[in-house]
């Protein structure tokens, strides 16, 4: 079976996913009458579990809704000792470096894997781990906040697949590793 990590974000213009606060509100800044789903769904379908990193279950676990995953979701963290008895039936602990976690999960059968959280999202590309980052960009500028790209230890090439529009103003483009 064919493996592939795959980011799905959304960033500021000037390239931030949280404002300095460490807030989202900013993602809904465009006005979004019919509540499209901006791809989220397409996408989510073609994905068979998440790996999201311990600040990012933090920020979900938050969330005024249910919980918003149906696949598996696994949960990075050096810190954490057990998840919170909440969400023990919602998510897994995992501990290790990326490769050793990825093994884990693909051993469980899980190959279309989501990547998510920003921080986990740089140490991912860090070990050149993504295979596609599908990047919606919001027309704000934050003038602040959480990054989405860091330095890397090599360049890494990607090629653009798909580009697209939502809501005349929102693009979210769909880039493939190159090689």
């Amino acid at each position: 079976m064919k493996k592939r990590n795959v980011v799905f974000i959304a960033q500021s213009l000037d390239g931030y996913i949280a404002d300095s606060n460490g807030g989202l509100d900013w993602l809904h800044s465009i006005p979004n009458p019919n509540q499209l789903d901006l791809g989220y769904n397409k996408f989510i379908n073609t994905i068979d579990t998440i790996i999201m990193g311990r600040k990012t279950f933090e920020t979900v676990c938050g969330f005024d809704c249910e919980w918003p995953y149906k696949a598996p979701v696994f949960v990075m963290s050096n810190t954490l000792g057990e998840l919170p008895d909440a969400y023990k039936e919602k998510a897994s602990l995992v501990k290790g470096s990326l490769v050793e976690i990825l093994a884990q999960v693909n051993a469980k059968g899980f190959y279309n894997i989501y990547i998510d959280g920003g921080t986990t999202i740089q140490s991912f590309l860090k070990e050149d781990l993504i295979d596609e980052i599908i990047l919606t960009t919001i027309p704000i500028l934050l003038g602040g906040g959480s990054s989405l790209f860091s330095t890397h230890p090599k360049a890494l090439a990607f090629k653009l697949v798909a580009s697209e529009v939502y809501l005349d103003e929102v693009v979210q483009n769909h880039y493939k590793r190159k090689g």
